[in-house]
């Protein structure tokens, strides 16, 4: 991230991921008996099923079940058969804390993929850790989470069992920096956050680098949450004299944000990060949301050669609802915690070690496959390798890719 940094352009990949609980048998214990002598192996998901963010939450946990279903037909592992199992957190820090107890609980749980929210994750990740569970998140982007409070000065990597195939905001926040500076020419910007680890934490990494860059900022500002009346902070960006609003947070309050802004006599765009890219921001946002920007993990799914049977399969498998912006993560999640089990399995003559746990959790460090979102595989953080990012559009009623890249600092 330095000043001038240059986005390289390179070829559209996405990151699909989630996290994955996988319950297997332990020891001599068989576990679930699948009807032919088998073992079941679980795998569980944490999401957002209920809610304003349940669009999300639930294509994550249909695209894992997809997972599930496309391993047990190919028999990817033999002798197991996968089983997904959906918790729903609410997008509440304290209810993903008890479902990760849960999947504690249960003996036979060896890998968990989500959550959604960063926040979430955080009251999760000491509960799986302690237990030596696996974690896989589709779609938390707090650098915290994998390379600690001080990852700007001092990267330490922070739980053995974390891991997740979406890229960070310490890369989506510049990148989106850099589009708004050097494409969309905007030069004043007024930011907005939501206090929350997720959008504040964006919204760092945004100013930081658009400063950099030698825009100027003109105004900040903290909403709550749990109110659409953002009347106030639409009149600041008014008298601001800002050409562009940058949010750090989620599609239910950007999108009423959004319209407000506009309503105030302010018709300049509002960018965001990959929590506002989903078609309920446009509806809640209204016609005048036309040139709103927003960046997210990888490249568009639908663009991508190695999404095309994903993309075939969700629509022959019958799920009511989208896949939505997380569902090649979801599913390639789910696939490393299938491929984990497979290495652990392999390596102990065709059955789960009594530690199938910690097992499954180190093979998950040297899994790489090529999945739905391209190539799957983790640093030294159990970050995704793929930096790969786009900017999406409001263009007739609908976000539209406009640029697919990765930041170069």
């Amino acid at each position: 991230m330095r000043q001038r940094s240059l986005i390289a352009i390179t070829a559209a990949l996405a990151a699909g991921a989630l996290t994955l609980t996988a319950c297997g048998s332990r020891g001599g214990d068989k576990g679930s008996d699948s009807g032919k002598g088998g073992t079941t192996v679980i795998i569980g998901v944490d999401a957002p099923l209920t809610g304003d963010l349940s669009a999300l939450g639930l294509g994550i946990k249909n695209s894992a079940d997809l997972a599930a279903k496309t391993a047990n037909k190919q028999k990817t592992v033999e002798g197991i058969t996968f089983k997904v199992q959906a918790l729903d957190d609410q997008a509440q820090p304290s209810s993903g804390q008890q479902n990760a107890v849960k999947f504690v609980a249960d003996k036979n749980v060896l890998g968990v993929v989500g959550p959604l929210n960063s926040s979430v994750s955080e009251s999760m990740q000491k509960v799986f850790d302690d237990a030596k569970l696996v974690q896989v998140s589709p779609a938390n982007t707090g650098p915290s989470l994998s390379q600690g409070p001080d990852w700007r000065t001092k990267k330490v990597r922070q739980y053995k069992s974390y891991f997740r195939t979406a890229t960070t905001d310490a890369i989506q926040g510049p990148f989106a920096a850099q589009y708004v500076y050097n494409d969309a020419k905007k030069k004043k910007v007024f930011v907005i956050d939501d206090k929350k680890t997720y959008g504040a934490g964006l919204a760092g990494t945004f100013t930081e680098e658009f400063k950099k860059l030698g825009g100027k900022v003109v105004g900040t500002e903290h909403i709550d949450p749990d109110t659409k009346d953002f009347s106030a902070v639409a009149t600041k960006v008014k008298k601001s004299g800002a050409d562009v609003v940058y949010y750090g947070g989620e599609y239910p309050q950007a999108g009423p944000l959004s319209k407000q802004i506009k309503a105030a006599g302010a018709k300049i765009p509002l960018v965001g990060g990959d929590g506002i890219n989903d078609a309920d921001f446009v509806k809640l946002a209204g016609p005048d949301s036309t040139g709103d920007l927003a960046t997210s993990v990888g490249a568009p799914v639908e663009e991508l050669d190695s999404a095309k049977q994903f993309v075939a399969d969700y629509k022959t498998a019958g799920y009511k609802d989208e896949y939505s912006a997380y569902g090649g993560y979801s599913y390639d999640s789910a696939w490393a915690i299938i491929e984990a089990v497979k290495k652990v399995v392999e390596d102990n003559d065709g059955k789960l070690p009594s530690d199938a746990r910690a097992k499954v959790t180190e093979a998950m460090q040297n899994v790489s496959f090529d999945g739905v979102t391209g190539k799957v595989s983790f640093d030294e953080f159990g970050d995704a390798t793929n930096k790969q990012l786009t900017v999406y559009r409001v263009e007739n009623g609908a976000f539209a890719p406009v640029k697919s890249g990765t930041f170069t600092g």
